[in-house]
């Protein structure tokens, strides 16, 4: 089964559910906005995108420079605020099966699946 977690008011995750749309796959679509990923969830994820916490946090929003980006967290600090705070997770993502990927370019995703 392939999941996207989607921000619909994102120009690159609706591009990446349109590219999926148009491939005629069966997928899932969650709003992480609307339905946050937990601590665990993120952690899974984190294993199928093999990738570091830091990889997957939108550093670039205000949100963390006015409210994290003075602090060192662990990484477990980190999945927490993540968890607390879906707005900072990158987007889109794409998990099919046991693997995961930021699914920013078309190219990559078309690739991926």
């Amino acid at each position: 089964m392939i999941t996207i977690l989607h921000n619909n008011r994102c120009g690159k995750s609706r591009a990446a559910l349109q590219f999926l749309e148009s491939k005629g796959l069966q997928f899932e679509v969650r709003n992480y906005l609307e339905n946050p990923l937990s601590e665990v969830e993120i952690e899974d994820l984190l294993s199928k995108l093999d990738t570091s916490i830091h990889n997957i946090i939108r550093k670039n929003e205000d949100l963390w420079k006015e409210n994290f980006s003075e602090t060192t967290y662990s990484d477990s600090g980190l999945v927490s605020i993540l968890a607390n705070y879906p707005k900072l997770l990158q987007r889109p993502i794409v998990i099919k099966d046991n693997k995961a990927i930021i699914a920013r370019e078309i190219e990559k995703l078309e690739k991926f699946l």
